[in-house]
């Protein structure tokens, strides 16, 4: 994801970085050259003419408006979901924290308390790469002792391992009876609460919108885009080209960023910062439990930052 300082309204104009422009460049030349064509046929340079009414541009464009619109509005649906449930789950690993420190009978050793607290601050490193297929080896193995990083890889689901590694460190203080009844029921709430999150975003990741529908879109929109120089050009003429390459770029860059928005954990300029989010809620448990910070990566004067 870009994170970038916001900009003065004229800079926006001509960003480059983090827009869909860069990736709509090779259609929108193909509009443009089919653009040519049809100013070049209706001036009658080529034998053939092809002259099509607004009207069915017009009612088309309308029809299309409407459907760009609930694609878009499903991904960001998904997207917004899935920023919430990584919201949800710095909102638990903060409690867990709490409870870690606060609700044991006698104050646990430095061991013990690290054990949970550091097994607590992988899981949204190993949750990250789950969603990415990525190989999270060097994030865990910072992150974890030798035998408990082995015991995470070996698994093929880690941060459900995790998840298994806080109920036994929970069970252990429990049958030391530095727990009572309440504080496990407590702590397995939130545990029950991580494990929802997790299914959450596996959902969202394994369950893309239906093939069909975004195909349908995707040949309307370019079928549209591809006729609409024909329907222009009686009326604007040698405009044309202007007038089709504004209006394809506009209905082509909603299509790319409902695709891209479609899958939020991706690595994509406008998918989730999940890089970030996991250090952010990596440093909150540790301000919690009075550890040094982390280096957060932010967006310097001027700059953009792609996490």
């Amino acid at each position: 994801m870009i994170i970038r300082p916001h900009l003065h309204w004229f800079r926006m104009l001509l960003a480059w970085r983090g827009s869909v422009l860069p990736r709509l460049l090779p259609r929108l030349f193909l509009i443009f050259c089919i653009s040519i064509v049809a100013v070049a046929v209706h001036d009658h340079l080529l034998k053939i003419t092809v002259n099509l009414s607004t009207v069915p541009f017009s009612l088309m464009g309308i029809a299309l408006a409407v459907f760009l619109g609930f694609r878009n509005n499903a991904s960001y649906d998904r997207w917004w979901e899935a920023r919430k449930l990584w919201g949800q789950l710095l909102n638990d690993a903060r409690s867990m924290t709490r409870q870690a420190l606060t609700l044991p009978r006698e104050s646990l050793g430095k061991e013990q308390r690290d054990e949970f607290i550091h097994a607590l601050g992988a899981l949204p490193h190993a949750l990250r790469h789950q969603l990415r297929k990525t190989d999270p080896r060097d994030d865990l193995a910072t992150r974890l002792p030798v035998p408990l990083f082995e015991r995470v890889m070996a698994s093929r689901y880690r941060p459900t391992t995790l998840i298994l590694v806080l109920g036994e460190w929970v069970q252990r203080q429990a049958r030391a009876g530095a727990l009572d009844p309440m504080a496990v029921l407590a702590f397995d709430r939130n545990l029950n609460s991580l494990s929802d999150v997790i299914g959450g975003c596996e959902r969202i990741g394994s369950t893309p919108l239906p093939f069909a529908y975004s195909v349908m879109i995707h040949r309307t929109v370019y079928f549209f885009c591809a006729a609409l120089p024909f329907g222009l050009v009686t009326n604007i003429g040698i405009f044309t080209p202007v007038f089709s390459l504004f209006v394809a770029y506009a209905f082509m860059a909603h299509e790319t960023i409902a695709s891209q928005l479609e899958d939020p954990f991706g690595t994509e300029e406008n998918d989730l910062a999940l890089t970030m989010m996991s250090v952010y809620i990596e440093d909150a448990m540790r301000d919690l439990a009075g550890e040094p910070g982390l280096a957060i990566p932010g967006p310097e004067e001027g700059q953009f930052l792609v996490t």
